[in-house]
């Protein structure tokens, strides 16, 4: 079994979002991503997908974005990202799955094999540019978040077992400070750490190692297109 991963995805099929307006690099790039994932992925792989899916305002209208992925193999493990509008009520959300092979994480776990993933939104974290009061809240919601889904996770963890995280945002600052999320993950014992949120010519390196944990960048873009291999 392998794990990949890719994230910001930004699928458009019910709606009229052309990615394309971002750069001719976007032209076409859901066919790029689904030709390395049939090239790559086998059925009993995984593929996390850290969030910003799809463009749709509406679950129903979302619907159409999630069916393009699935005839595609393996298991699915998601988030939500700060475009995922349509994301509301993780029980509606985990409704719309066309299939067994989508899995939504919201303050939550799930066990794969001897994976334990943990995985929420995330946010801007402090010291980032702009960074306001009103982020301040959602920095703190979203913290508690995670500890809410590592309490599910030392249920399901048995010894042996390997930890990984989604979360949407950077959770850091490209000087590396130590921030809620940062902390959660070290003090939870988390071996990697999967990331998206960061376009165009906005700088953060594809991975990066803190306090023993390896952090990796997946949006689509940054990642030509292409899935990560993690494990």
């Amino acid at each position: 079994m392998n794990i990949y991963a890719i994230s910001d995805l930004h699928l458009s099929f019910s709606s009229d979002k052309p990615m394309e307006i971002f750069g001719e690099n976007w032209e076409g790039h859901f066919d790029k991503i689904k030709k390395d994932w049939e090239r790559v992925v086998e059925e009993d792989d995984i593929v996390l997908i850290a969030g910003d899916i799809s463009w749709a305002m509406k679950r129903e209208n979302a619907l159409a974005d999630l069916q393009a992925l699935a005839p595609l193999k393996g298991k699915k493990v998601f988030i939500r990202g700060n475009h995922d509008y349509w994301w509301n009520g993780i029980g509606k959300v985990r409704a719309l799955a066309p299939d067994n092979s989508f899995i939504f994480l919201q303050t939550d776990a799930v066990k794969i094999g001897e994976f334990v993933f943990v995985g929420s939104r995330g946010w801007s974290c402090p010291n980032s540019p702009d960074y306001t009061a009103q982020d301040e809240k959602l920095y703190l919601r979203e913290a508690e978040r995670f500890k809410l889904a590592f309490l599910e996770a030392d249920k399901l963890y048995q010894e042996g077992d390997k930890k990984i995280a989604l979360i949407h945002f950077p959770p850091f600052t490209q000087k590396k400070e130590d921030t809620l999320f940062s902390e959660l993950f070290e003090k939870n014992g988390v071996e990697k750490v999967v990331f998206g949120h960061i376009h165009g010519a906005g700088y953060y390196p594809l991975k990066t190692e803190k306090n023993g944990i390896e952090y990796i960048l997946s949006s689509c873009d940054k990642v030509g297109f292409k899935l990560v291999k993690i494990y």
